[in-house]
């Protein structure tokens, strides 16, 4: 008993010393058990405010928005590309709090934007077997960041809808796609990224060879071998004017109350995100392969004076969006697939000569500090108490005032109302 005591007194002082210290060291989880967590939210974050990125939210600004949406319980931002200053900032403000509060998790999806050849450009052709120059420094410059970043940068997006063939700005082959996954896999290999990083690609679900044969070529086969997972889109209320045979009010459903047949388009709405979803598996299984599958991108705009306005699909509102939103996470949630839904916060910048377009109003929070529909229980249940935006704090659309807000809020076109607009168009 003797010899064993100086061994339990070591023991014992040292189950005290962990006991008492105030920040218990405790494993940090990895992607993989990241990725199809429930308790790890995801979203699509863009921070500016202004009419132009020339203006860059500031890391004060920055530390702001991720205080709100860690109080919603989100722990993995999507970012977009590395051109400007925002994303550098981003994880200075993460590193900040971090630094504060080394209990606060809050990890990112970095987002490395890649161009074709003549992109976004007055030149007449776009060369989509080339690409851009500016790729190479993109690619770099998210290496980097991830290098200084390590325990924040999680997982690289080469590309944003860089795939799709409607993306005629821009748009790539495969192949070049590929070719940087396949760069950021041997960066890995040789440990100047850490092994624990997962890249992909995030793309719109045809791309991803769920769409028509067009897109299933050997690159897009050898892609999905390289990447560690799929980050798939899907975009039903874009077309409820694009493919809009899913939308509306069917004959079935015309003695149903306005209510309920809103209610009706709005789960055939869930039934498309996840068919699309389900192309995507399909089409890699295919080919034989069987890795994880997540959601990169899905949302629903709250206002449009567009195709998808009142005078068009009548889909943007803010009821039809909280409906998509609470359908989405759970089916995901119950699923285990990650969505970065699409957005945290309104973006003017994104239809600057278009105040009421669409592309400007997808986030849950608008520019005035007010939580949409979507996120009203949030407010209700005090979760944004303290917190501020702007100096504003966070209250809700509408005075919250569920009256006002439905009066916003119209009936889908009937089915025979859609085919007639078909046969215009």
């Amino acid at each position: 008993m003797k010899k064993l005591f100086p061994v339990l007194l070591a023991l014992l002082s040292s189950l005290l010393l962990f006991s008492c210290s105030p920040h218990p060291e405790k494993k940090p989880k990895t992607t993989a058990e990241i990725l199809g967590d429930p308790n790890y939210q995801a979203i699509s974050f863009g921070a500016y405010r202004e009419l132009s990125r020339e203006v860059q939210p500031s890391i004060a600004q920055l530390k702001e928005d991720v205080k709100i949406l860690s109080a919603m319980g989100i722990k993995l931002l999507r970012t977009y590309n590395v051109y400007y200053d925002e994303v550098e900032n981003l994880l200075k403000a993460i590193s900040q709090i971090k630094q504060d509060d080394p209990d606060f998790e809050m990890y990112l999806m970095l987002g490395a934007w890649i161009d074709c050849k003549n992109a976004w450009s007055d030149l007449p052709e776009r060369i989509r077997h080339e690409e851009s120059e500016r790729n190479a420094e993109e690619i770099a410059r998210a290496v980097e960041l991830t290098q200084q970043y390590p325990d924040i940068v999680r997982i690289i997006a080469v590309g944003n809808e860089a795939m799709v063939h409607w993306a005629w700005n821009y748009y790539v082959e495969p192949g070049i796609i590929l070719k940087w996954v396949n760069h950021l896999q041997e960066l890995k290999k040789t440990g100047e990224l850490p092994e624990s990083l997962w890249i992909t690609s995030s793309d719109n679900f045809a791309s991803w060879g769920g769409g028509g044969s067009e897109y299933h070529k050997e690159d897009l086969n050898q892609l999905i071998r390289a990447v560690d997972f799929i980050s798939m889109h899907t975009y039903p209320m874009h077309d409820t004017h694009y493919n809009p045979d899913f939308w509306g009010v069917r004959e079935e459903e015309y003695t149903l109350s306005d209510l309920e047949k809103i209610h009706a388009a709005m789960v055939r709405a869930r039934e498309y995100a996840v068919t699309q979803y389900e192309s995507v598996v399909d089409y890699m299984l295919s080919i034989g392969e069987n890795k994880p599958v997540h959601i990169g991108e899905t949302g629903w705009a709250t206002q449009s004076n567009e195709h998808y306005g009142h005078e068009g699909s009548r889909a943007t509102d803010e009821y039809k969006s909280a409906l998509y939103y609470h359908h989405i996470r759970e089916w995901t949630n119950q699923a285990g697939i990650t969505c970065f839904y699409f957005e945290a916060f309104d973006e003017q910048w994104k239809d600057a000569a278009n105040p009421l377009g669409s592309e400007n109003h997808f986030g849950l929070i608008n520019l005035q500090a007010q939580v949409k529909y979507s996120l009203w229980d949030l407010v209700d249940a005090g979760i944004f108490t303290g917190l501020t935006r702007d100096g504003q704090p966070i209250t809700k659309t509408f005075n919250g005032e569920k009256e006002e807000l439905m009066k916003t809020v119209k009936v889908p076109p009937t089915d025979i109302e859609i085919q007639a607009r078909k046969k215009q168009n």
